[in-house]
């Protein structure tokens, strides 16, 4: 290849690394989300493009809340574990001794994990769970309408910002409660223990654009776009831990 043809090739491979989920037009396969954290802290690639979930999110909130927040708590962990054997470690470590790792680790290590989660068990299309995984949130909350109806509440009254979630207790029972800021129920120091499986983002930056102040309204619209496959795939893995 001369210098003029690989050039040019080395900058479409640019493009591509740097448009996250614009790339899926090109056919080109993103990582699960097991085998980015296999490699340690790396930024993932966005499943989707930026405009895939619209009308319910739209493409201008996605690009600055994947670009400019998820990339900076991903930067700023990078720069708060660097030269220490957290490098070495994969995220959901880091997270479950949050305590001993100090403030910039927690707050940063749990944007970059939750909003790994976030990405993830969204999508378009996906919006209806299994039979198999019906019948698991039928048993712990009554019917499918009643869970929906217990994560919204959540996701509503969580005061300031947080997230809502979706999680498997230590004793395997489905449940949903909500936690502050960037926290997770993997952290030692959360007083809610579990294995997260779906996450909603409550934190202004995630519907503000598009919705204002009227949270209600994007949580409502967050289960037109909820990827059950990806959440009941964290389920089984969960149970058979």
């Amino acid at each position: 290849m001369d210098r003029r043809k690989f050039v040019k090739s080395a900058g479409m491979g640019a493009a591509v690394l740097f448009t996250g989920g614009q790339a899926l037009a090109a056919g080109i396969k993103f990582k699960t989300m097991e085998e980015q954290n296999s490699q340690g802290v790396v930024f993932p690639a966005l499943p989707y493009a930026y405009d895939a979930l619209e009308p319910y999110i739209d493409a201008r909130t996605m690009e600055i809340h994947y670009d400019k927040h998820h990339r900076t708590y991903f930067t700023n962990l990078v720069n708060a574990i660097k030269g220490t054997a957290l490098e070495k470690q994969k995220i959901e470590e880091i997270m479950k001794n949050a305590s001993a790792n100090g403030d910039a680790v927690r707050n940063n290590g749990g944007g970059y994990y939750n909003h790994i989660l976030f990405w993830n068990n969204m999508g378009k299309g996906l919006a209806t769970p299994s039979s198999e995984m019906a019948k698991a949130l039928e048993a712990a909350f009554a019917s499918f309408d009643k869970f929906k109806e217990t994560l919204s509440n959540s996701a509503k009254t969580r005061f300031g910002s947080g997230w809502a979630w979706l999680y498997l207790t230590p004793d395997k029972k489905l449940a949903v409660a909500s936690s502050p800021n960037q926290d997770n129920f993997l952290m030692d120091l959360s007083p809610v223990k579990g294995t997260p499986l779906l996450a909603l983002d409550v934190w202004e930056h995630a519907y503000y654009l598009k919705y204002q102040n009227k949270r209600a309204d994007y949580v409502e619209a967050f289960f037109n776009v909820v990827n059950w496959q990806e959440v009941e795939k964290r389920y089984k893995l969960a149970l058979a831990v």
